[in-house]
């Protein structure tokens, strides 16, 4: 008989093996450790809206919840209400036209839709363009599935943009997709359709897919704009769109990919078998939000960020930081004094002096070894409160 205290040797897959616990897994386990001290830290690191989805929105949730017969399975597509609310709502911010029934695919977020995109387009030893800095799920996600991580540098000389040279200098032939993020996380450059235009070009001379994760285009921003508006931009590109940020409703999970009809067929084919589609409820009181009014969008998003972004750029300011004023979305990115050998020697200081949590660029890769990133999800005055404590400990 074998011994009860025997030690079994179970390994973990392989793929563990090129990805850590996500960055902010790890560290908020620390802010909740010396929360339990009686610290009482303010985090200004993560970017969940801490405002509430509009009164009608919840209102749809809460009476279609109660309802006995709204609680089976959903398909997989998406309820038509969404659909079609997705696609006016695209027509009515961004004028492009999106059939509701073949060319939009709820989501349930968009790091879902990263998932299931690869999986629908890439095989395991294919590449794909990855921006240096950006999001770190396009890198983790990746890496998790098998393909080959091409990084491509935005570089604040260049306003954080692709630069075209620099890609067509590149042995493309390997390459399926090209994931891009405007207006762009972490940096908050904005996106301007003399790029969208050079992506939709580029994608189609090298016969990729451009991958464009649009989120932040209502954060203090004046005029969303989306990749394809650009003419023939379906042939070869998918936006991702999510409700989390403009919408104030992370923890619904709510997004959708908008793309050409066959684009779609590929991802449901996978999302099918891995999904068994979103809430009625849920859905139904999307559809609502998307039927926001502009005013809804200007109280409740454009002034409260602008009010919190004023003592954002006041921390960058007593921090020594440089930043550009005209960057977009619900984030603030500065560039640290020289003074630093290292990021981590700012962000630690602040955490552990000032009891601050800030977020160190080089989270999202190597060109951000240099920057820090402030969200807005705070209220004005935890920010004040944390412009004080900062302001005690630098000087």
């Amino acid at each position: 008989m074998q011994k009860e205290n025997q030690q079994y040797k179970i390994a973990p897959a392989d793929r563990l093996a090129s990805v850590s616990e996500y960055y902010f897994s790890r560290k908020l386990k620390e802010v909740a450790r010396m929360n339990a001290e009686g610290k009482n830290v303010i985090s200004l690191g993560i970017g969940s809206p801490d405002m509430p989805p509009s009164e009608k929105t919840i209102k749809v949730l809460c009476e279609n919840a109660q309802k006995p017969d709204a609680h089976g399975y959903q398909p997989t597509v998406g309820i038509p209400e969404l659909r079609q609310a997705m696609s006016e709502w695209y027509k009515r911010w961004y004028d492009v036209d999106l059939d509701p029934n073949t060319e939009i695919q709820p989501l349930i977020g968009s790091k879902e839709g990263i998932l299931h995109v690869t999986l629908a387009f890439v095989n395991p030893g294919d590449q794909v363009l990855v921006p240096n800095p950006g999001y770190p799920t396009y890198t983790s996600l990746n890496k998790i599935l098998g393909s080959e991580i091409v990084n491509y540098d935005l570089r604040e000389d260049n306003h954080w943009q692709p630069d075209f040279e620099q890609l067509e200098k590149m042995d493309l032939s390997r390459v399926k997709l090209m994931w891009t993020n405007y207006p762009n996380m972490p940096t908050g450059a904005n996106a301007t359709m003399e790029l969208y235009e050079k992506l939709v070009d580029f994608a189609r001379r090298h016969n990729l897919v451009i991958v464009n994760d649009n989120p932040y285009s209502f954060i203090l921003n004046k005029k969303p704009i989306s990749i394809l508006s650009v003419p023939g931009a379906k042939e070869c590109c998918i936006e991702f769109n999510s409700m989390s940020k403009s919408h104030n409703m992370p923890g619904w999970r709510v997004a959708m990919a908008a793309t050409n009809a066959q684009f779609i067929q590929w991802i449901v084919k996978i999302k099918s078998n891995i999904d068994s589609g979103t809430f009625r409820p849920i859905q139904l009181a999307a559809a609502q939000a998307y039927r926001n009014s502009a005013e809804w969008h200007e109280e409740a998003n454009v002034k409260v960020y602008g009010r919190r972004r004023k003592l954002a750029e006041e921390i960058m300011q007593v921090l020594g930081c440089s930043f550009d004023r005209e960057q977009v979305g619900m984030f603030l990115w500065g560039r640290i004094p020289d003074t630093y050998a290292d990021v981590e020697d700012l962000t630690e200081k602040v955490l552990h002096e000032a009891r601050v949590f800030i977020t160190p660029g080089f989270i999202f890769g190597s060109n951000g070894k240099r920057y820090i990133r402030i969200s807005l999800c705070a209220k004005e005055e935890k920010l004040a409160e944390a412009l004080e404590r900062i302001k005690q400990i630098m000087q």
